[in-house]
This record gives C-alpha cells, structure tokens and sequence, in this order.
C-alpha cells in the first residue's frame, strides 16, 4: 500500500513539475468604444468601455505627429478586466484620414504590456497586441477591435 501511494505522489511531484517553466499563452480579444477629451495642460485622455477579454481601459496621447496620409500617435493605456486583473501597455497608433469625412480616420494600433505591470489574474503576462477601426476626431469618439495573444512562464 505504501509502495503505491509513494509511486502516486512520484508521478504526481514529476508532472507538476514538467510544468513548471512552460509559457502560459491566452487569447485576448474584444471591442472598444473610446472617447477622447481634451484636458487643460494640452494633452488628450482616452476612456473606453470595452467587451472581451478586458472591460475598461483608460490612457493618454503622449505625442502626435502630421503624417502623408493622416496622423502618428504614440499613446498609453491602462486595461482593466472585471476579475481583477490590470496591466499598462505602451504604444503606437498609425491614422489614415478617411477621404472625403474630414476628422475621421482608420487607425491600427499596436500595444506592447509593459512588464512588472500586470497584477492580479493578469500578473506576469508579456506581450503585444492589436486594434484596428475608425475614429471620428471632430465627435471625439471611435470604435476598434482589439485582438492578440499575451503570454506568461
């Protein structure tokens, strides 16, 4: 009997442990629907309800630039999620202007987690992801998609 629960409690210790060290990958992924509000140093703050993998989000334009065919952003973000997880991304944002709908832009995004940011169910995950959609800057709204996968060891 002792020979058995000694062999079951090897083979559980020995699975356990292949484990150990193995990347822990998950999809993120969902909508956003931001907002833009100017604020009185100059700089502009982005809020958004989101559905998917995370439910809110909070960041600022940091720097914007004129480009041939419409904008350059670099921006943050903070991401919340409703099971308590958060995680702050830096990023860059490339908006084409809408020919004809002066104000409105297709804007992608890529997001990159800041590490030691993460905390709670997303503690310790890494990586980067993407959003594309359209933004109305004369209305100071927009909707995107956001998609990716994000990984932790």
């Amino acid at each position: 009997m002792f020979k058995k629960i000694a062999a079951a409690s090897l083979f559980i210790i020995i699975s356990t442990s292949s484990f150990a060290g193995q990347k822990i990958c998950t999809p993120i992924g969902g909508m956003a629907m931001p907002t833009f509000s100017p604020q009185a140093d100059g700089s502009v703050r982005i809020t958004a309800a989101l559905i998917g993998s995370v439910s809110a989000a909070s960041g600022t334009i940091t720097a914007q630039r004129e480009t041939k065919s419409g904008l350059e952003m670099d921006l943050n973000h903070y991401f919340l999620n409703n099971t308590g997880g958060s995680f702050h991304t830096v990023d860059h944002a490339e908006l084409t202007a809408v020919p004809g709908k002066m104000g409105n832009f297709m804007i992608e995004i890529n997001y990159s987690i800041e590490k030691e940011s993460t905390t709670g169910t997303f503690k310790g995950y890494e990586g980067d992801f993407k959003s594309y959609g359209l933004v109305d800057l004369n209305n100071m709204e927009g909707l995107v998609r956001y998609s990716g996968e994000i990984c932790k060891l």
